[in-house]
């Protein structure tokens, strides 16, 4: 696989075609990440989950990030390399700087953020000094308590207009993806019509240009009941390596997420 960036996605994007994404936090499984040809590594903040055992992503520091997207890095040579902002790390535009800083020179290629009221705001101003962005709307796991749970968004028409609008002004910013969670997939397929950005889902449907999930989610070794939007891979391969492969051409061929997997 050639070496994976953000004008990859576009003409991934532009052709019509699919791009698999998953999480990683270490350098072993960025190697069979990387082996498998997935596109997109995310080192995501669901570390706080997958591997510290926290209820929620809220604990997470900007150390642990920093530390993971590092562990990443060293194996990783081809997919294109996103890192999170946790919580609170970007809660004005000069930490978000700071701590965007930090994820790049640490290995990532790309930060995400989720969404919050200034999130416009802060993508433009990383975008002023060339930090490229993936903004994660829909549910935003790091507002969990607000939110009360995690709940599908945009089910009414006014959250509905509002998201899309959202989608807009956020490219409009500068934003280069967008993450969307746990919405609905007609309203996912609206979006990923309506900006010109690649548009990366995560149980919201099967047509947008990119799929994600939780690396340990889809390898069945997560201790929770898993969301519906989640296929464990694991039966039907013969390996770990084996498993991941699938998952990539699953998304490819569009076969995941397949009407099981929607709202």
């Amino acid at each position: 696989m050639k070496n994976i960036t953000l004008r990859t996605l576009n003409t991934i994007k532009k052709n019509g075609e699919k791009f698999a994404c998953l999480t990683a936090y270490d350098a072993s499984f960025a190697q069979v990440i990387n082996d498998a040809a997935i596109e997109v590594i995310l080192v995501g903040d669901s570390l706080g989950m997958v591997l510290q055992g926290h209820a929620s992503t809220v604990p997470v520091s900007i150390d642990d990030m920093v530390y993971h997207t590092q562990c990443v890095a060293q194996s990783n040579s081809n997919s294109l390399l996103i890192a999170d902002l946790p919580f609170m790390s970007y809660r004005t535009e000069e930490l978000a700087l700071t701590n965007a800083t930090r994820l790049m020179q640490a290995g990532g290629q790309v930060v995400k953020l989720e969404k919050n009221n200034r999130i416009v705001e802060t993508v433009a101003v990383l975008n002023d000094y060339g930090i490229p962005t993936c903004a994660h709307i829909g549910l935003a796991p790091q507002q969990v308590h607000k939110l009360g749970g995690y709940r599908v968004q945009g089910k009414g028409q006014q959250q509905a207009d509002l998201m899309k609008q959202e989608a807009l002004d956020l490219q409009d910013a500068g934003a280069d993806l967008l993450l969307i969670e746990l919405i609905p997939a007609p309203l996912a397929a609206e979006i990923t019509a309506l900006v010109d950005i690649p548009v990366i889902g995560i149980g919201a449907g099967p047509d947008t240009d990119g799929q994600i999930l939780v690396l340990h989610d889809m390898l069945g070794i997560t201790p929770h009941t898993p969301p519906k939007f989640v296929k464990n891979f694991m039966p039907e391969a013969d390996s770990i390596p084996q498993a991941i492969a699938n998952y990539g051409l699953a998304v490819r061929s569009g076969q995941f997420p397949a009407p099981e997997h929607c709202f």
